[in-house]
């Protein structure tokens, strides 16, 4: 919030853009989560090697940091709004896709497709939020963090249920209702050309050539990238992981490593509600990406040296690090002042983490299979957290990207 600003209240004239980002970030997870579960019902259809399995889990981050780079250049010729429902359209098709698929390579180009939209999706949100809530940056990225967090919790658990009594098809084409009811805000902003917020309008906003290209050139940008590269490494090395690694090194059982796996991905729900909030107010918020960088070390060291003891609290320890999540969105918005700087840190943090986050389940798998066992992994694991403690110096600097 820019000095002299006032807080206006959350709902007035801007209630449509809201619902808007709210549905769009209920989008941006569930196509993510819906496969794996029903892998064996897929399987008794058409073959999928594991090789197949492994190309699908590498697709999401590899998808968000193509698309997440190409965003801003997207923005150019067209309004935030319009490339957003571009986006949520080209989700709907590749859910569309997946549901209809009768081969490995259809359910494969519909992932793409999907990944793609969300993507883009990923970039857009913190540059609308600071358009439509520049008053309410923390408390609306708080918001939308939660309901990505809750669309990544919920696929797992209703897929096999809608699988064994519909079909795989109608398992995983069943999330295209969520890019249809997103899409309905956003198409009555775009073709009404109403403003959701009294004070925007929907009109072209270009990602300015000279901000996309300093950015790469930016310290801030890179200690973003870089913070935002340990959270998406960590993250998704333990969900592809995390069960088998407690198997291995605690004894638990089937179930047990998958609750296990469950507490791990919910304690992104309390840290997409608070850290949004604290780093909005926060002077110094290098505190918070050292309480994530604490939170790392302190649930490694306990599954490396205590593992058979309260197994749950270092997972749960662990799953607190990634709060550098929600703390990366948010600083996209408090570290610039235009929304066309929004759009170019927006895609440079992400489109860049997300590619080195793609790295972090083939790194661990293949440290597991050259060791035969997981302190290694989880030692490098450490490290990585260590460099997001380096980075938390340049992002607490509190100059814009504009003025650097």
């Amino acid at each position: 919030m820019t000095a002299g600003q006032a807080a206006r209240p959350l709902w007035h004239g801007r209630a449509v853009a809201l619902l808007g980002i709210l549905l769009v970030a209920a989008n941006l997870r569930t196509a993510v989560a819906a496969l794996s579960p029903i892998f064996s019902e897929i399987r008794a259809e058409f073959p999928v090697s594991a090789v197949g399995v492994g190309l699908l889990g590498m697709l999401p981050p590899v998808c968000f940091a193509l698309f997440g780079l190409l965003a801003p250049i997207f923005t150019r010729r067209l309004s935030l709004e319009t490339v957003l429902l571009i986006a949520l359209g080209v989700m709907l098709t590749g859910h569309v896709l997946r549901a209809a698929a009768g081969s490995f390579a259809v359910l494969a180009l519909g992932s793409v497709v999907t990944f793609a939209g969300m993507g883009v999706g990923n970039v857009l949100l913190p540059p609308l939020v600071k358009r439509y809530f520049p008053d309410r940056i923390g408390l609306v990225t708080a918001l939308y963090a939660t309901v990505m967090s809750v669309s990544t919790l919920l696929p797992p658990l209703v897929a096999v249920p809608v699988a064994d009594a519909a079909g795989w098809h109608v398992s995983v084409g069943m999330w295209a209702l969520m890019s249809v009811l997103a899409i309905l805000p956003w198409l009555r902003i775009v073709i009404t050309h109403r403003p959701a917020h009294p004070a925007h309008d929907v009109e072209v906003e270009e990602a300015d050539r000279s901000l996309v290209a300093r950015v790469w050139r930016s310290g801030l940008a890179w200690a973003m990238a870089v913070v935002f590269a340990v959270s998406s490494l960590n993250a998704y090395a333990m969900f592809a992981w995390l069960p088998q690694i407690v198997h291995d090194v605690a004894g638990t059982s089937p179930a047990e490593s998958g609750a296990l796996l469950s507490i791990y991905a919910g304690m992104g729900i309390p840290a997409g509600l608070l850290v949004p909030l604290l780093a909005a107010r926060m002077r110094n918020v290098a505190l918070l990406v050292y309480a994530g960088v604490a939170f790392f070390l302190v649930g490694y060291a306990g599954l490396i040296l205590a593992p058979g003891a309260a197994t749950w609290l270092w997972v749960a320890l662990a799953g607190l690090g990634p709060l550098l999540f929600p703390l990366s969105l948010v600083l996209i918005n408090v570290r610039t002042r235009t929304h066309a700087g929004s759009v170019a840190l927006s895609g440079f943090t992400q489109g860049l983490g997300y590619t080195l986050g793609a790295l972090g389940p083939l790194a661990v798998g293949v440290l597991h299979e050259l060791t035969g066992g997981w302190t290694v992994p989880l030692l490098v694991l450490t490290a990585t957290a260590l460099a997001a403690a380096a980075a938390g110096a340049v992002v607490a600097r509190p100059a814009a990207l504009e003025d650097r």
